[in-house]
Order: structure tokens, then C-alpha cells, then sequence
């Protein structure tokens, strides 16, 4: 009887994580984000490439809420994005707090994202790249909607220091480094600037934009940087722009709105981006490249304490985010990380 009560639990098991199986989201939640070109709330899409004949899956198909085993919801990750999957084979993981994280140092990281553009790797759609701190691993956590655009990327960096300390005491192969978003456009921009690719910057301010192209401009005069524009376009405007911008066909799309609007925008705009080679998110980096907000310092940033100098810059803003999310985060690092299935899993 023991023995059939344990085969009972095992199916039962199996049944729960089939993919196939539509999970439903709390009710309300897809209203939280709404659409950047209208005042009507997002209908959820798919970001990759049906096969002909095969239709789109509702939002219902493609989500892993909260309450998902975190195996389950890996499991349904990489099943439903077959070309980010197979575009992205290479490249190792760690399931760190709930979120599966690419197991990649920055200069491998930026490496990567020089070979994704050559013209015989390309997938027929933007290879799209985002990162993750403790506050998304808490937003993500929290809310269905903003879990299911980040699951949606091909690939997540690791931007929080916080992440890779915890990695180094529960896994083997844990995260090298932390890849700051900030400290990568630096190294992407000296390997584009040797070999010829091309820079599209899009969002922030019209003048922190302006600016942030302008140093960049200076840095690496080479730079092919094949047009930019501020983040606050709504309506036939963002269509426009978007067009334009594929029109351009940068090799590379810094997209920085903030969490999680521009992974709502790459959701939404995609399948209208196929020219571009890579849409990388990238929060405030503009307001670092502008010159306008300056970084923690060295020893803030190694022991993840680049929270706490951010709250000092911005308390009204920031302080009551980081109270509300930063216990949760530790909770899920503590609880929520373990190695990937195979290697390349």
C-alpha cells in the first residue's frame, strides 16, 4: 500500500507540471501594465515565432505565476520560447531566487552578444536580453504579469550583487560576476565600435538622452550609433518610432523605460522590430551615461550595498521600495536557488 501511495504522488506530481496544462492569473493583474500606445490594458502575446498554422497561446498558456513550483515554471520557460532557447544553447544557467540567470561573466556576456548578431546566427526577431536584481526577483515573485515578461527574455543577466554571493553558497557553478547593465554598454560599445555595429539608444528624457548619446559620442568616437530618441512617446508617435527605428536596423537596441515597462515594450513591439539584431533593457543607464546620476562607490557595489547608496540619493523615491521588497528578495535567494538541471539546461 506504502509503495502505491508513493506511485499515486508521483503522477499526481507529473500531472501538476505539465506544461500543456493552462495556468490561470489572478484576476485584474494584466491591468497593473498598461499598453505605452493606448489607455487600454495589455492583451498578453507571445514575444517568438509560431509555426505556420499554429495559433498564438493565450496568456493563460504562457504564464508561471507566483505560486508555481519553480521547477514547473523553469520547465514551461524554456518549452515555450523554442528559438530563444535554441539561439541561446550555449550559454549555462543557475536558478537564482526564481529566476533562471545566465551563468556569465561581463566579458563573456558581451561577447555573446557580439557573435548573436552576425547575420548566420540571427532567428528571424530581435534576441531579447534583460537583467534582474533583488527587486525584480521580488516583483517577479509578486506579481504574475511582470514574472511572465521577464521569463519571456532569451536571456537574464544577473545585476545585483546580492545574487552572486548567494550563488557562491548554494551552488557549484555559481555566477561569476555581477553583469551591471552599466558596466556592460562599456564593453559592448568598445567591441562594436572595433568591428563596425551599430547603436539604436531609446528612452529617458529627451535631454538625458541627448546627453547620455553625446558622452557616449565622445567615448568612442567610432561608435556607429544610428539614432536615439527620449523614452516619451505614446500613440501613433511610438508606432512611428518604432518603425523608424527598425527601418535604422541597428545591431543593437538599448531600451531604457524601467521595470517593467520596457519589457512590456519589447513584448508589444517586437514582432514590428525584426530588423534589429539585439534589444537589451536597460533601466537608468542612461542617467549614469548623461553623467547625471552617479554610481555607488567600488566598495558599495562588491558588497551589495549599492541599494542602501541609491536610497541616499533618492530616499522620497526609493526608500519605501526597498523596504517592501528587499525582505522578500532575501527570502527567495535563501530559498529559490539551486543549479539548473543539466549544464546548458
Amino acid at each position: 500500500m506504502r509503495n502505491i501511495g508513493i506511485l499515486v504522488n508521483m503522477l499526481s506530481h507529473r500531472q501538476k507540471a505539465r506544461v500543456s496544462d493552462p495556468i490561470s492569473l489572478p484576476g485584474g493583474d494584466g491591468a497593473r501594465i498598461r499598453r505605452l500606445d493606448s489607455d487600454t490594458a495589455v492583451p498578453p502575446v507571445r514575444i517568438y515565432d509560431t509555426s505556420p498554422g499554429t495559433p498564438s497561446a493565450s496568456a493563460t498558456e504562457t504564464t508561471a505565476p507566483s505560486s508555481t513550483p519553480v521547477g514547473a515554471a523553469d520547465i514551461h520557460e524554456r518549452r515555450a520560447n523554442p528559438l530563444g532557447r535554441a539561439a541561446t544553447a550555449g550559454v549555462p544557467r543557475a536558478t537564482v531566487g526564481g529566476l533562471r540567470l545566465a551563468v556569465l561573466d561581463l566579458e563573456q556576456t558581451a561577447d555573446f552578444m557580439i557573435d548573436v548578431v552576425h547575420p548566420c546566427r540571427r532567428i528571424g526577431r530581435p534576441l531579447y536580453l534583460t537583467s534582474a536584481n533583488g527587486e525584480v526577483l521580488s516583483r517577479c515573485s509578486t506579481e504574475p504579469r511582470t514574472d511572465r515578461l521577464f521569463r519571456a527574455a532569451d536571456l537574464i543577466n544577473a545585476d545585483g550583487q546580492p545574487l552572486v554571493t548567494m550563488s557562491k553558497l548554494k551552488l557549484l557553478e555559481p555566477l561569476p560576476e555581477r553583469v551591471a547593465t552599466t558596466d556592460l554598454f562599456h564593453i559592448v560599445a568598445r567591441k562594436a565600435q572595433a568591428v563596425g555595429l551599430t547603436f539604436y539608444m531609446f528612452g529617458a528624457d529627451e535631454g538625458e538622452n541627448e546627453a547620455a548619446v553625446a558622452n557616449v559620442r565622445s567615448l568612442y568616437p567610432k561608435l556607429k550609433i544610428v539614432g536615439h530618441s527620449h523614452g516619451y512617446l505614446r500613440g501613433e508617435a511610438l508606432r512611428s518610432k518604432v518603425d523608424e527605428i527598425n527601418a535604422l536596423a541597428p545591431d543593437y537596441l538599448w531600451v531604457a523605460l524601467g521595470v517593467p515597462y520596457e519589457q512590456a515594450f519589447v513584448e508589444e513591439f517586437m514582432p514590428r522590430l525584426c530588423n534589429v539584431g539585439v534589444i537589451k533593457t536597460s533601466g537608468g543607464l542612461f542617467n549614469f551615461l548623461s553623467g547625471s546620476r552617479p554610481r555607488a562607490p567600488n566598495w558599495m557595489q562588491n558588497i551589495g550595498l549599492e541599494w542602501a547608496w541609491r536610497i541616499w540619493l533618492e530616499p522620497r523615491r526609493l526608500f519605501w521600495r526597498y523596504l517592501t521588497t528587499n525582505p522578500r528578495a532575501l527570502y527567495l535567494l535563501f530559498n529559490r536557488t539551486r543549479p539548473s538541471l543539466t549544464k546548458r539546461d
